[in-house]
């Protein structure tokens, strides 16, 4: 992707058939990188998940398997319930605010964030702080809105869901802002779209490999990606 200035960086991207896959939220316990989770429980396609407390866990923000809610850290008030989330229940993938999905989901709940894509617009507003990344930066290592940096993402369109990561911190390889990781998603058509881990975090195994170069501050590459807690699996469904 070249960008506005000049700068150019590499997207990895792969694309799930709605009717052909299914959605997992999956807890990486303890953390693990994304590719030796898949290694481990025999899965071909995964992205990493949402945030955590650094090093070790536990997961930021709520946490739900299979309609039970796990160990995890809450969002800073009054955040938490406006922060987007992945919710899987119902054989339904959805993208919404905590507060929109009631007090006990159904199925599996990821929080993330902030939403990039609704409707097929950018909701990304350099002004705003809808889901206040800004304003609550205390629980990350900083904003993670601002500047370009490696970022993974969920899109979702009729049929099928993007799985996206970019590269970065490299001088060949700039990473996205959020509006260019907005931007990005709509130009493989999500019509919605939601930001997951990015940083050192942002990995996407296809076909049991990682195929992005995750890499750490000043560009130090992190074999095998950084340990994380949880993913989104992308399970192939059983044919009867």
């Amino acid at each position: 992707m070249r960008l506005a200035d000049g700068a150019e960086t590499t997207i990895h991207v792969g694309r799930f058939d709605r009717d052909a896959f299914d959605l997992r939220v999956v807890v990486l316990d303890p953390p693990s990188t994304v590719q030796q989770w898949c290694r481990r429980n025999g899965a071909d396609h995964a992205i990493v998940g949402g945030f955590y407390m650094r090093p070790g866990g536990p997961a930021l923000g709520d946490l739900w398997v299979a309609g039970r809610a796990l160990p995890s850290e809450p969002f800073d008030d009054p955040w938490h319930d406006e922060r987007a989330c992945v919710h899987v229940g119902d054989g339904r993938v959805r993208l919404a605010a905590r507060r929109q999905l009631g007090a006990a989901p159904h199925g599996d709940l990821l929080h993330a964030g902030p939403m990039l894509v609704e409707g097929g617009r950018s909701v990304v507003d350099g002004g705003a702080d809808r889901e206040g990344f800004s304003a609550g930066a205390r629980q990350f290592d900083s904003d993670i809105t601002a500047g370009r940096y490696p970022r993974a993402a969920l899109g979702l369109c009729a049929g099928q869901m993007i799985a996206a990561v970019c590269d970065g911190r490299a001088d060949d390889e700039a990473g996205l802002t959020m509006a260019e990781l907005a931007a990005a998603m709509i130009g493989l058509g999500a019509a919605e779209a939601i930001n997951l881990d990015g940083g050192g975090s942002a990995s996407l195994v296809l076909g049991g490999s990682l195929v992005n170069t995750p890499r750490e501050e000043h560009g130090v590459e992190l074999s095998g990606g950084r340990a994380v807690a949880t993913a989104l699996h992308f399970a192939p469904r059983l044919a009867f």
